[in-house]
């Protein structure tokens, strides 16, 4: 007999509760279980989650094997995991503005670099041509016999 650890669906039409169930694997999702070992309410804020941890790791032990919801819910309950924050849904219009103003700081940042390489470029320039006239100088003087 494979048994398995998994959630029974319960509650009203788009307001589900689950009780977390030790069953047989080929019982039907709500049909007969072995034994209830935690509650699971995902409606409220934040989540109700009820889990008889010792009793979910002697089913564990004598080979139940948890489903991939049900381990989820289990590694949350013993705090091995946190519970992932829900998705933002966006409309496709809300998308494409966010898409846009990426776009558009990248831009800006891309002028920004590229202004701040011209400027460094000027600075060398007005660096080099200063250099050159102390040069200049130095030689024109360096050049003049000195009489005396």
């Amino acid at each position: 007999m494979s048994v398995k650890i998994r959630l029974a669906r319960h509650g009203a039409k788009k307001a589900p509760y689950f009780r977390v169930v030790v069953a047989d694997s080929r019982m039907p999702r709500n049909g007969r279980f072995i034994q209830i070992v935690g509650r699971y309410n995902p409606r409220v804020k934040p989540l109700d989650i009820e889990l008889d941890t010792e009793a979910v790791d002697e089913w564990i032990a004598k080979g139940a094997q948890p489903t991939e919801a049900a381990a989820k819910i289990i590694a949350i309950a013993k705090g091995e995991k946190e519970m992932a924050p829900p998705k933002e849904k966006l409309s496709k219009r809300a998308v494409a503005k966010k898409e846009a103003e990426e776009a558009a700081a990248k831009e800006a940042a891309e002028a920004a670099a590229a202004e701040k390489a011209a400027a460094e470029e000027a600075a060398k320039a007005e660096a080099e041509a200063a250099k050159e006239e102390e040069s200049a100088e130095a030689e024109e003087g360096a050049e003049e016999p000195k009489e005396d």
